[in-house]
């Protein structure tokens, strides 16, 4: 029995060792994350910021910025792209190399520990600390955010950030492997860094919007189940009949919508982008949110990391207990 079961498990040991790559970048992510200005994705973005400057001219016609968007996306994707996947297949421990990929694009998990120390600071009414420590992580205005609009900022952040971090990681992995989850996360952080909602980008950043919708529809999906799940039967009927939003772009607003409900507080609404107002959908019961609420947000999104992550080590046990039997 025990020379059959040695076995089997190198026969799974490919799929054993994309269980530990993922795990241990997870938990490694979340638990040392990389300095802010050390992170390959925040200097890729300062590198889009600085090409939009150049290439985005909101006074031309509509399809031109829409092309702009387009060819600024394949210059700085897929150069990028191919290099480090042609790299991966050369390694000779393509393993390490895979766990650093993995470990680099879930960077903004660290917003979680931002997230902690923020509230503390605005539970303390400080609230020049509190848009200092969010300002770098957000693309709208900060400065002259009330405590209101502060609880909404951190709280929505912090419920959509693991979308394209844990969850589609794991997915993106077990897909297409290290290549696919870096494709997916250098084109979200060309969105984030070109918000459709921002009248400055309204057309060119349209191409990387529509794309990561389409890429990562499972992702939210599966992220909304799980937090759904521990809302009751609001969430549950939040999340089986979505709100559809009176607005061409609106980010993320099924998952606002869902934990609305769970938090029982209002979420969304307009935005600032360069002191511009851009009018967006409220969702949830009208209760205005304020500091307590960011305790019971970071328990809600700690809980369904944490739910992930058991289903990450569980599989692996699971496939193992039916493969032995």
């Amino acid at each position: 029995m025990l020379p059959h079961f040695s076995q089997q498990f190198m026969q799974d040991s490919p799929f054993y060792q994309g269980a530990a790559i993922l795990l241990v970048s997870i938990l490694l992510a979340k638990l040392a994350p990389l300095p802010r200005a050390m992170q390959p994705f925040y200097l890729y973005s300062q590198l889009a910021l600085r090409l939009s400057d150049k290439v985005n001219h909101p006074e031309r016609s509509s399809s031109q910025q829409v092309t702009a968007g387009l060819l600024s996306i394949a210059l700085l994707l897929v150069p990028f792209w191919l290099i480090i996947s042609f790299l991966l297949q050369l390694a000779a421990y393509p393993w390490f190399f895979e766990f650093l990929v993995l470990y680099l694009c879930l960077s903004d998990e660290q917003f979680y520990k931002v997230a902690e120390e923020a509230s503390q600071t605005l539970q303390h009414a400080d609230k020049p600390r509190t848009r200092a420590l969010i300002k770098g992580w957000l693309s709208r205005d900060t400065q002259g955010l009330s405590e209101v609009g502060l609880s909404k900022a951190i709280t929505e952040k912090l419920l959509t950030t693991p979308i394209y971090g844990t969850v589609a990681t794991m997915v993106f992995f077990i897909v297409g492997g290290a290549p696919l989850v870096l494709g997916a996360r250098m084109l979200k952080q060309l969105q984030l860094c070109w918000p459709a909602i921002n009248p400055h980008y309204r057309h060119f950043g349209k191409p990387a919007y529509y794309l990561c919708y389409v890429l990562y529809y499972v992702p939210s999906m599966l992220w909304n189940f799980t937090l759904a799940i521990q809302g009751g039967p609001k969430a549950l009927k939040a999340m089986l009949t979505p709100r559809r939003s009176l607005y061409a772009i609106n980010h993320h607003l099924s998952t606002y919508n869902i934990a609305a409900q769970v938090l029982d507080v209002e979420l969304g609404g307009p935005v600032k982008f360069g002191g511009v107002k851009v009018p967006l959908d409220k969702v949830g019961p009208p209760h205005k949110p304020d500091a307590s609420v960011l305790p019971r947000a970071l328990r809600l999104v700690s809980s369904t990391n944490t739910l992930w992550i058991v289903s990450l080590m569980l599989v692996p046990l699971i496939w193992t207990a039916l493969r032995y039997l």
